[in-house]
């Protein structure tokens, strides 16, 4: 079966699915995206990635496309014309068609709106085999990384660097402080030397990561502390554990950076508990489920 895409009001084979080439996304990347997972048929936390979506189009000064209501259900047409229970949904909004001139058109023009879907993989039911080696890598994105925007060219050459070197992710840091800022697609988390569970905290330099937020409220709900403070590139080969978060990661312990293992490069006893309550959280149970 043909995958269908929406494309600017239809729904059309994706083979042929199209943009203007004076699409202001494809010229510029003068757009913003976004991904929900879907489990089991459920929108997984949709709401925080659709909340985040209107705010980073209104960080670049862009309309939605549509009322929330009419997006929701133009996701879930997308995901039933596909036959996607388990995977995806991406969405793409730019600022619509206009000629090459790098300030916004003196006329409003309709933004330009895609959504595709695609199958993917479930979530694990054992950490077992679901992790990850990473390597660091200098943070050479722009100044406002919390925008969700569709300019990724950083984030791909960071990602190229971890495949060619046998990792799967790559851990930014900044090359003026040394400080850790996040994966090339993922929020990273370490436990310290002194077992405390630390996360960079949010700022213009760390996109707000929709499971991050989820999974730092299902912690609270079980009592386990946490700390937003600063990690340091010295302090990685001193922690005990390491791990990251996306929507496609889930909870994903890190094994080795740099090609060293992270403690003995095993899932460690705080990793393995919150890949189980959010195994939890993705199923749909309760909170204060045991």
């Amino acid at each position: 079966m043909s995958r269908i895409a929406y494309v600017n009001g239809r729904y059309v084979a994706q083979r042929d699915a199209c943009v203007n080439i004076e699409d202001r996304g494809f010229q510029f990347g003068d757009g913003i995206y976004e991904v929900v997972n879907l489990v089991d048929g459920r929108f997984l936390d949709e709401d925080l990635h659709l909340a985040r979506l209107e705010r980073s189009l209104g960080e670049i000064r862009l309309p939605m496309p549509m009322p929330m209501a009419s997006l929701k259900l133009v996701i879930r047409e997308v995901a039933r014309r596909n036959r996607v229970t388990e995977g995806l949904v991406y969405l793409q909004v730019n600022r619509g068609v206009a000629r090459r001139d790098h300030a916004f058109p003196r006329k409003p023009v309709p933004v330009s709106l895609a959504v595709t879907s695609r199958h993917g993989v479930p979530y694990p039911a054992s950490v077992e085999g679901w992790n990850i080696a990473c390597i660091t890598h200098p943070d050479l994105r722009w100044a406002r990384r919390d925008i969700k925007s569709v300019n990724l060219l950083p984030n791909v050459l960071a990602r190229q660097a971890a495949r060619e070197a046998g990792a799967g992710e790559a851990i930014l840091f900044d090359p003026a402080t040394r400080q850790v800022t996040e994966g090339a697609a993922t929020s990273f988390w370490g436990v310290d030397a002194e077992g405390v569970i630390r996360i960079p905290a949010l700022s213009n330099t760390i996109l707000p990561g929709c499971t991050r937020a989820a999974l730092l409220a299902e912690m609270a709900e079980h009592g386990i502390a946490s700390e937003e403070r600063p990690l340091s590139l010295d302090e990685l080969p001193t922690l005990r554990e390491a791990f990251i978060t996306s929507a496609g990661s889930f909870v994903k312990p890190v094994l080795s950076i740099d090609g060293k293992p992270v403690a003995d490069g095993k899932p460690g006893p705080v990793t393995r508990r919150l890949f189980d309550i959010f195994f939890r959280h993705v199923k749909g149970a309760p909170r204060n489920a045991a």
